[in-house]
C-alpha cells in the first residue's frame, strides 16, 4: 500500500512516517517501479505500536528500545518493565515540575490586580525584578 493509505490505516501522518524511516524506527520502504514507497500490513502494525508508545510519552529513543524488545521473542519482560518504570519516574518528575509552575503562576496571578494600572507582579517576576512591597 502507498504512504497515504498507510497513514490512514495507522493513524500516523505521512510526514511522520517518513521521519520514522529517517530515524530508523521503521525500515525504509520498498519502492515501486514508479519509485513510490510501498508498505505492508506489518508496517502499519509497527506504526500503530509507535503511535501508541509516543502517545504515552516515550521518546523516539525509548520507542526504538521498546520495538527491539517487542521483536525479540526471547526477551525477558523485566527489561520492558524497567523501561516503563523509568518512564513513570520521568513522568512523575514532570508532574511535580508542572505543579510547582502552577503554584507559582497562581500566586503571581493572585497578586496581580488586573486593572488599568501598569504594575504587574507577573511581568515583574518574569523580568527577574524583586517584588516591591
Amino acid at each position: 500500500m502507498n504512504i497515504g493509505e498507510t497513514a490512514r490505516q495507522s493513524g500516523v501522518p505521512a510526514k511522520t512516517i517518513r521521519y520514522y524511516e529517517e530515524v530508523g524506527l521503521i525500515p525504509r520502504a520498498v519502492r515501486s517501479g514508479a519509485n513510490y514507497r510501498v508498505y505492508s500490513t506489518n508496517d502499519v502494525e509497527t506504526l500503530r505500536f509507535i503511535a501508541r508508545a509516543r502517545g504515552l510519552g516515550f521518546s523516539v529513543e525509548d520507542v526504538g528500545a521498546l520495538l527491539a524488545l517487542y521483536r525479540d521473542k526471547q526477551r525477558a519482560s523485566a527489561a520492558v518493565k524497567k523501561l516503563a518504570e523509568q518512564h513513570i519516574r520521568a513522568i512523575d518528575r514532570k508532574i511535580a515540575e508542572l505543579r510547582s509552575m502552577s503554584r507559582t503562576l497562581s500566586e503571581l496571578s493572585r497578586r496581580c490586580h488586573g486593572n488599568h494600572r501598569p504594575d504587574c507582579p507577573i511581568l515583574d517576576d518574569l523580568a527577574g525584578h524583586a517584588e516591591s512591597a
